[in-house]
């Protein structure tokens, strides 16, 4: 191999969104007998869902996989409403690890179908996000593919159209669609803050920044995560070549030939180990260095009904142990600071 350096951008890897649903399934195989069972993949990697599987922890596409009175959790990308009813049915304790940006955008579609609007929903056909938020009003929604723009679509009353996006989406790819509906509808009706989310934002930028300093980018996530393969499609929009991978061992020798400069990346889905494996792999001459191009702090904290059960079972265990210390520190308070990426190596340990 040729390569001289990484530049390892920065943020990278797990947004708040899914340090929350990792961490919160861990508690949940920590506080409930298995099997747990978690309606579809807790968060988009492959890794990741493996490493809970190994624990116990059984995906399902659909509610009726799920015995009577077994936990479930409910994925981060959002469920739609008869989801949820059905797993409150049938489940004796539902936690819900929808990320709140994607809650954020489900009380926009219940609101402007309230008002009559006609919703243009901006995002991937199929994808998880996609179907629970069209699911809040499915005859007001008109999903529109980004690469495919508007095409015929035609408002009963040019005054009420609505322009919400899958916050997973590129910025590229929102902006093509919310530029072409402002032209079509003066009156367009848009969230005061974008949909889009800004982990996904960030990541982008930073790849947008490294290709005019890499001669090729690795983005290390899985194939069904769509914020991962917006990374892709922005690299390659700024003329570089990239590629997505799972991992270390899917990097090809002839993508290397003749390069010099790699720019590294993971999508907000994909732990920080599998970044040290492509780092280890390429064994820069030069070494790596971090790209810093914005800096996160946002935190979500573990769900309501979670949050629940966390507090009794402390006040259990001090109870049985010794009498709780006032103002002694509890677990929840202690969340901000505990990673996904530690709640993952409790349950690979």
């Amino acid at each position: 191999m040729s390569v001289q350096r990484v530049l390892v951008a920065e943020p990278r890897g797990f947004c708040a969104g899914v340090e929350m649903a990792i961490k919160a399934l861990t508690w949940m195989t920590r506080i409930f007998e298995g099997p747990v069972y978690c309606y579809h993949e807790i968060v988009h990697n492959e890794w990741v869902v493996k490493a809970f599987e190994r624990v116990g922890v059984v995906f399902v596409n659909d509610i009726s996989e799920v015995p009577e009175g077994a936990p479930i959790m409910l994925s981060a990308h959002g469920s739609a409403p008869e989801v949820v009813a059905a797993a409150q049915d049938r489940a004796a304790v539902v936690i819900d690890a929808v990320c709140p940006l994607v809650t954020k955008v489900h009380h926009e579609v219940k609101m402007m179908s309230r008002k009559g609007y006609q919703i243009l929903y901006v995002g991937h056909e199929g994808h998880d996000e996609a179907v629970g938020t069209i699911a809040e009003a499915p005859d007001a929604i008109t999903l529109i593919e980004p690469e495919d723009g508007l095409g015929v679509f035609a408002a009963r009353d040019p005054e009420k159209v609505a322009l919400v996006a899958q916050t997973t989406l590129g910025l590229h790819e929102w902006q093509g669609v919310m530029d072409d509906a402002s032209g079509r509808y003066p009156d367009l009706k848009t969230a005061r803050k974008s949909d889009l989310c800004y982990a996904t934002t960030n990541r982008q930028e930073a790849v947008g920044q490294l290709s005019d300093e890499c001669d090729l980018i690795l983005v290390v996530g899985s194939h069904n995560s769509s914020n991962t393969q917006a990374l892709v499609r922005v690299a390659n929009e700024n003329g570089v070549a990239a590629h997505r991978i799972d991992s270390a061992t899917d990097i090809r020798r002839e993508w290397l030939e003749g390069v010099e400069t790699v720019g590294l990346t993971a999508g907000a889905s994909a732990p920080d180990h599998l970044v040290q494996e492509v780092i280890d792999e390429l064994a820069p001459m030069q070494g790596f260095e971090l790209w810093s191009a914005t800096e996160e702090a946002e935190y979500f904290p573990l769900p309501p009904q979670l949050r629940a059960f966390v507090t009794t079972l402390q006040q259990l265990v001090e109870a049985g142990v010794t009498a709780s210390k006032p103002g002694g520190e509890s677990w929840l308070e202690r969340d901000r600071e505990w990673t996904a990426t530690e709640a993952l190596d409790l349950i690979s340990t």
